[in-house]
């Protein structure tokens, strides 16, 4: 008998050969020992949290005795939460915002949804550039959307905008950038977002309602070279910063993220008081107690980014060495090279036989491409030179 719904169903078996890689990099840890495998595969921060979050636990610990610590609080947070994370993105982002312009969530992963769940109707589309967070498509699936994508440019993997263009329609209701960019780490400049604000201004006026763009930015503070990340907000009226705290301040399972739409969006008080709502109704109903507390306490700090700057130059000697085709990523801790060969399954494969985990760029949109994460010791870095090198060579054969 039947028991899953048919769209479960469907990604579930989409999803088996992610899943089948990931036991298999289980199976061979447990064959041979954490030490002896390589695992690029999950962009889990590895780094541990700033002193900022030891010192906030350690002050909530001592308020724990004390009435409603961990009690329910407004739908959109706490007040106190909510008003130290103003006072820090008015300055990020180079536009004022006021508390009760944002809403904290569980993760930006619940953000977008309590976004999509306020905008979207059955039928509408999202548009983003491939490669992709392949979750975006769920996001959107989840409230009725369909994913539609662009490819990207390779080798720097810049915005098609000229397909962008194209692609939009009068079923358009968002666009979603990321960027610094997963799976790429491609950062898009401030021309491009101006001229991609600029196509989205004439397209709404075309087909007589906004189309917002969505900007999922948990990478923005992992960038090199003293690259700018330029904000949208002050680009585009329409515009929705969606982010969290899981990779700058290491708290990747406290789940704490936020929605801000830019303050010159017209019906900005409609748009917060629908995410409200729907942060509520879709379960999440507040970003966790701790988590809120903690980012008000440890906002200003990160992770020490300068680990992250070691480990891409050890990844890039590897790669360089190798022999394999990529582009240098300008933020987050992802390579996403060329497969040797062309094909990104075939070869994900062949890393597997050298105890090397890596992710197919067909799991990102965008096949003959893999991705690694490189938030992990250098040690491990190192060691997977010979392994990189024996199935490079054999997909050359």
């Amino acid at each position: 008998m039947k028991i899953l719904a048919t769209d479960i169903q469907g990604y579930l078996e989409h999803s088996s050969m992610i899943r089948e890689m990931f036991e298999a990099g289980r199976q061979l840890k447990a064959q041979y020992g954490e030490d002896a495998v390589c695992d690029f595969s999950l962009g889990n921060p590895d780094l541990p949290a700033p002193a900022a979050v030891r010192d906030g636990l350690a002050a909530l610990s001592k308020d724990a005795e004390k009435p409603f610590t961990f009690g329910y609080m407004p739908n959109a947070g706490y007040p106190s939460a909510r008003e130290a994370l103003a006072e820090h993105l008015s300055k990020e982002q180079g536009v004022p915002i006021s508390p009760e312009g944002l809403i904290l969530s569980c993760g930006a992963a619940g953000g977008m949804n309590a976004l999509f769940r306020a905008i979207l109707e059955p039928g509408d589309e999202v548009l983003c550039p491939a490669p992709y967070f392949v979750e975006y498509g769920f996001y959107v699936a989840n409230h009725g959307g369909q994913l539609k994508t662009v490819p990207a440019l390779p080798p720097e993997f810049d915005l098609d905008l000229d397909g962008m263009e194209l692609a939009i329609g009068p079923k358009t209701r968002a666009v979603i950038i990321n960027s610094p960019n997963n799976p790429t780490g491609a950062l898009y400049s401030r021309e491009t977002l101006m001229k991609l604000a600029e196509i989205l201004t004439r397209k709404s006026r075309e087909f007589g309602r906004p189309i917002l763009l969505v900007s999922d930015e948990p990478y923005r503070f992992l960038c090199y070279d003293c690259a700018e990340v330029p904000s949208v907000l002050p680009l585009y009226p329409y515009s929705v910063v969606i982010s969290s705290f899981s990779k700058n301040l290491s708290l990747a399972g406290e789940r704490v993220g936020y929605v801000v739409p830019s303050p010159s969006m017209p019906e900005h008080l409609e748009l917060m008081n629908a995410l409200t709502l729907t942060n509520r109704i879709l379960g999440f109903v507040n970003a966790p107690a701790v988590g809120q507390r903690l980012m008000a306490h440890a906002l200003g700090s990160q992770v020490n980014v300068t680990v992250y700057a070691e480990r891409r130059k050890a990844m890039t000697r590897v790669l360089d060495e190798v022999g394999f085709d990529f582009a240098m990523p300008k933020g987050t801790f992802y390579f996403f090279p060329k497969a040797p060969g062309g094909d990104d399954k075939a070869f994900i494969t062949a890393l597997l036989e050298e105890r090397i985990l890596a992710v197919p760029g067909s799991g990102f949109g965008f096949p003959g491409y893999f991705r690694l994460a490189f938030c992990v010791g250098e040690e491990i870095i190192h060691r997977s030179l010979d392994g990189f090198r024996r199935a490079f060579e054999k997909m050359q054969k």
